[in-house]
């Protein structure tokens, strides 16, 4: 197992890079100049320039890169061109806002979704099964931002209960976390109860029912562990899904996070903030799969990795 992480963490290398030089060919084909965006629309031509030129966007695009990559190596990715601040401490400022959203949008779309799966799948065809999915579908169906502004109009405006933007206390998580958790919880539903559908008609399912051991029992204990292999697979992939849904729901509610960062950089095309966090999206993404394949051994030590 020991050498399996290790060789995915070398892994990790030629990855970044690979993701590095897409994303600095992707920013720079952007359409619209920084140098212009940061001058002001009244800057002439000769501001324009000299903005050009204390950002390094007058030399060409291979010295750029170059740059880029030997300043990443050594943990340094800039300055951001519209604060002016080092890229580190802008990400780092942002960081935990979206990281206690995304861990709160996970914890209750996990449980809610596995809870209803699990009843679907011990009530199959019946109401509660046809109501769970039907809910389920919905939650996939109905955009974020969609379901963020309907939240916010209800229990902000209309009913007062919640605050609508800022994340100053717990309250704030609420509407972000449940329009965050949505789809996921949807998801999860529906990928548990065909997992649990399939297990609960296994023989070892049928050998324990025989033996007289409870039903509850038997799909706690018997059903829960082998079902669990594959919803915890769709567990990392939906991780890595509310890393890149965060950027809307943050952009809808006013979030400060690492989302509404990317969004406001693509906006004023900041370079170094907008490759910066890809990278840290990816490596989070990566990290998050290779998790997921160690928890596999956990859960079903008939895995073993070489």
């Amino acid at each position: 197992m020991l050498n399996y992480v290790l060789k995915r963490l070398l892994g990790l290398i030629p990855t970044l890079f690979i993701v590095a030089v897409l994303v600095f060919l992707f920013v720079h084909l952007l359409p619209g100049d920084p140098a212009r965006l940061i001058a002001g629309p009244e800057a002439d031509g000769q501001v324009v320039q000299m903005v050009r030129q204390q950002l390094g966007l007058d030399q060409p695009l291979y010295v750029q890169f170059w740059h880029y990559i030997t300043q990443a190596l050594t943990g340094d990715f800039g300055t951001s061109m519209v604060s002016r601040r080092p890229v580190a401490e802008e990400i780092a400022s942002r960081f935990m806002p979206t990281f206690w959203l995304t861990l709160a949008s996970m914890g209750w779309s996990v449980v809610f979704g596995m809870a209803m799966g699990l009843a679907a799948a011990v009530w199959r065809n019946r109401w509660p099964d046809k109501l769970g999915m039907a809910i389920a579908v919905a939650g996939i169906s109905f955009p974020a931002f969609a379901l963020g502004m309907l939240l916010m109009q209800v229990f902000s405006v209309q009913l007062g209960w919640l605050p609508t933007v800022g994340a100053d206390s717990w309250r704030h998580y609420i509407l972000p976390s449940l329009t965050l958790g949505a789809a996921v919880a949807a998801v999860m539903a529906r990928f548990t109860r065909a997992s649990f559908v399939e297990v609960l008609h296994e023989d070892y399912m049928r050998t324990a029912r025989a033996k007289g051991v409870s039903e509850t029992r038997v799909v706690l204990k018997h059903g829960l562990r082998n079902a669990m292999i594959p919803v915890v697979t769709m567990m990392g992939l939906q991780f890595g899904f509310l890393l890149g849904g965060s950027i809307v729901v943050e952009k809808v509610f006013n979030w400060p996070g690492l989302g509404r960062l990317l969004v406001d950089s693509v906006e004023m095309r900041d370079y170094p903030v907008i490759q910066a966090e890809v990278l840290l999206f990816s490596l989070e993404f990566i990290l998050i799969n290779l998790l997921v394949d160690v928890l596999y051994a956990a859960i079903n030590p008939a895995i073993r990795y070489k």
